[in-house]
């Protein structure tokens, strides 16, 4: 397949895509950063580009006025195409705010099933506001995630321990200097035939976490910790943690937004790079139909994914193919193909 970048509407654009049967079903990632319902427009100046109510000299990029319901049947209008897009091992991230993010998870809901809601990641934004306000300072907003079903593509994300984590976790050093800490061999749950393990049973309501012939092997190989009272833990030793890395969480606090951006409301490519690892493979495609600057392009392009992008504004579309300069693609006006079709 390739790589294509398309203007105009994306309600066109999707529709526009379903209408070749080798890409229906055939997208595994989406990810789309669409407007928040501010109520504000959106420019470029050549001083930045996040600028709300356009300078003199700022050049319009988008209008971002729906609100309420209008907004959220803008979206799931559009919503509907692009499900019919993804693969059965597809995944969706949506990225919105603290404000209309609830009502857009409601509607989420309805369109690709409560079960396959699988996170609401939170994203720190910036630092810490000061400035006075009825309410507390925001410096976040969300990403919601969802899959089609249960087969959805999962490179496990994982991130490395720092020398902090690993001295706060892993408090005790046995004889070796090697750090480690300790859990108990017994788990929640009753047993209804419990076996002895050094002639104790696990405690009322508990069960052995593996089988006694394991724990014997733990023993042997001193991965056990006895206390005084003859009660045994499981060792866990720092560095096999350090070799899986530290699984990542629903709070994202690496990814503020950039300071000098090129495009209002531009994303930290390594947020998306993230998610693209994360929910795709190297022959996946990935779509992102409010595409902006390219953002989501570059970083599908950068770990070796096909791309489509959609935005209707000019800027958006100089800012990508600014940005995605010595990549190959195709660009399809949709207004133009349109002309050329009716000729």
């Amino acid at each position: 397949m390739t790589n294509l970048l398309i203007k105009g509407e994306n309600l066109d654009a999707l529709n526009f895509l379903l209408s070749d049967m080798r890409l229906r079903s055939s997208i595994d990632l989406i990810y789309t950063d669409p407007p928040f319902a501010t109520g504000n427009d959106f420019a470029v100046s050549e001083q930045r580009a996040s600028s709300v109510g356009a300078s003199k000299n700022a050049i319009f990029a988008y209008s971002d006025r729906l609100k309420g319901n209008e907004f959220i049947n803008f979206l799931r209008d559009r919503l509907i195409p692009a499900k019919m897009l993804l693969s059965n091992e597809g995944s969706i991230y949506l990225h919105t705010d603290y404000k209309i993010g609830p009502y857009i998870r409601v509607m989420m809901d309805k369109v690709f099933g409560m079960e396959n809601f699988r996170n609401d990641i939170t994203r720190i934004k910036c630092n810490p506001k000061n400035f006075s306000r009825l309410g507390y300072g925001n410096i976040k907003d969300e990403i919601l995630f969802y899959t089609v079903s249960d087969s959805a593509i999962w490179n496990e994300p994982s991130e490395a321990y720092s020398t902090q984590d690993i001295e706060r976790l892993f408090k005790k050093v046995d004889e070796n200097g090697r750090r480690y800490t300790t859990v108990p061999l017994h788990a929640p749950g009753e047993s209804k035939n419990p076996v002895p393990f050094k002639g104790q049973y696990p405690p009322e309501g508990r069960h052995w976490r593996t089988s006694v012939e394991t724990m014997e092997k733990w023993d042997e190989l001193g991965l056990i910790e006895w206390s005084k009272n003859g009660v045994g833990r499981k060792k866990i030793y720092a560095e096999e943690h350090e070799l899986k890395g530290k699984r990542i969480q629903d709070i994202w606090t690496d990814f503020k937004d950039p300071q000098k951006a090129v495009y209002p409301t531009e994303k930290n490519i390594d947020l998306i790079k993230r998610i693209i690892r994360t929910s795709s493979n190297e022959d996946s495609i990935v779509l992102d139909f409010f595409c902006g600057s390219g953002t989501t392009l570059k970083a599908a392009n950068d770990l070796g994914r096909k791309w489509i992008g959609i935005d209707n504004s000019d800027q958006a579309i100089a800012a990508a193919e600014k940005k995605l300069q010595g990549i190959e693609y195709e660009v399809i006006d949709l207004t133009e193909l349109r002309k050329s079709l009716a000729l």
